[in-house]
């Protein structure tokens, strides 16, 4: 202010003196004329650097201004330092929000912004495959209009949004499960969260039937020992007839302890996450086993034939390979009929690939059941499968032991012509 009023004083002064010089020499008017134009010439410059100030604001451009002489110059320098500033911060609030942005568009969650009308003001790329919207289409529309599902409708108008809301068969195919909840934020806004629960609906499920499955499965022997322990504790028996209930109580037994070995096998392989061992595993031993323990099991009743077409040998866990090329022998035993032929084969295909196949003539498997083999106690035929002895697990553990040596398990079957199960495995799993 100081500096200013100088400067002020100063052009007064010098008006003062050039109009007093003005007035010795030529009169009064000429002098009156000097005065007015001194005073002037800070006005003109004024309006001068006002209309450069007024350019710049124009084009945005306030901090890149030249900064001029006198007066001037302080006060453009400080509104190029404000400008600055402010557009500085002004960046820095576009990059937090950025940073927002990506952080809810990285989400796996789906999520939308509401306003007090339930309208769209914003949603992210996961909201909008999950309720197939758009936002660019959809903003500002109700959202109550886009998802017509009614319990939905009825969670969003009854505004108690403490628990979840489950909505099952979203999505294009319907197979989508969705966990939806609403939480309030600002001025009666509301942030909409949608969770994909279809792997912990499809889990449960899956523990559901396998809670069940194995309950049903060993109903069935206990039912069958309670019944013979009590007709033996309550009659008087021949030794003959005796014996012939212990046998088959002890038929019964072993059944439910097969089922258990399996069970425990089977949540052993899915528990065991560390790679498998990489042991030499001996293809000719092996095959030697198969064939002692199918010729016990069939007591002469099928022709067999164990082929070995390659000396290459197995990198892996012996124990496992065993018990999944044993599964793979027994199930071929059990399913085709008295003098049927079942084929034990081990090649290296023309990419060397190993492979150890079974291929059985008995009554073959139609297409629509193929997908579901490996299921755990998935059967085609139930009473069937249990009389022949099968626990509905052996395909089970053979998935599990083919994942985890990298394997495929590939399924060819036709109704009355049999079938051929093939494990494929590739060709760093094989040694010389």
């Amino acid at each position: 202010m100081i500096s200013a009023l100088t400067r002020f004083l100063l052009i007064v002064c010098i008006a003062f003196i050039a109009s007093f010089f003005v007035l010795a020499n030529w009169g009064s008017e000429w002098a009156f004329a000097v005065g007015i134009l001194v005073l002037s010439i800070p006005l003109i410059y004024s309006y001068v650097n006002l209309a450069r100030l007024g350019r710049y604001i124009h084009s945005d451009s306030v901090e890149n201004m030249p900064l001029p002489s006198g007066l001037w110059e302080e006060i453009f320098f400080r509104l190029q330092r404000l400008v600055k500033n402010l557009k500085q911060k002004l960046r820095q609030i576009e990059q937090q929000h950025d940073h927002f942005i990506e952080a809810f568009q990285a989400s796996p969650n789906g999520i939308v912004m509401l306003n007090e009308n339930d309208q769209i003001e914003w949603c992210n790329n996961i909201a909008e495959d999950f309720f197939g919207i758009n936002f660019k289409r959809d903003v500002l529309q109700r959202i109550n209009f886009l998802i017509r599902r009614p319990e939905f409708i009825h969670y969003l108008s009854k505004r108690n949004f403490d628990e979840p809301l489950l909505v099952e068969r979203m999505g294009s195919d319907s197979s989508l499960s969705l966990m939806l909840q609403a939480f309030p934020f600002g001025h009666r806004r509301h942030l909409l969260l949608a969770q994909n629960v279809t792997d912990l609906q499809k889990a449960d499920a899956m523990r559901r039937d396998f809670v069940a499955n194995v309950s049903h499965e060993m109903r069935t022997p206990i039912t069958v020992l309670m019944g013979f322990l009590e007709t033996v504790q309550s009659l008087d028996l021949e030794k003959n007839q005796r014996d012939q209930y212990f046998d088959m109580m002890m038929s019964q037994a072993q059944r439910m302890k097969s089922l258990v070995e399996d069970l425990l096998t089977l949540a052993n392989l899915e528990a065991n996450t560390l790679p498998v061992v990489t042991n030499s595993v001996n293809i000719e031993t092996i095959m030697a086993l198969l064939r002692n323990d199918a010729e016990a099991l069939s007591q002469g009743r099928h022709a067999f034939s164990f082929e070995m077409n390659s000396s290459k040998n197995l990198l892996g866990d012996e124990r496992e390979v065993l018990s999944a090329f044993s599964n793979l022998v027994s199930n071929a035993i059990r399913y085709t009929p008295d003098v049927g032929s079942i084929v034990v084969k081990w090649d290296v295909n023309s990419r060397g690939q190993g492979e150890f196949s079974v291929t059985d003539t008995g009554p073959g498997i139609a297409s629509e059941h193929l997908l579901r083999l490996t299921e755990r106690f998935y059967r085609v035929d139930r009473s069937r499968s249990r009389d022949t002895g099968g626990t509905g697990l052996g395909l089970a553990i053979v998935k599990h032991i083919a994942s985890r040596h990298q394997a495929q398990l590939l399924i060819e079957s036709t109704p009355g012509r049999g079938s051929t199960f093939m494990l494929r495995f590739p060709n760093e799993r094989l040694s010389a």
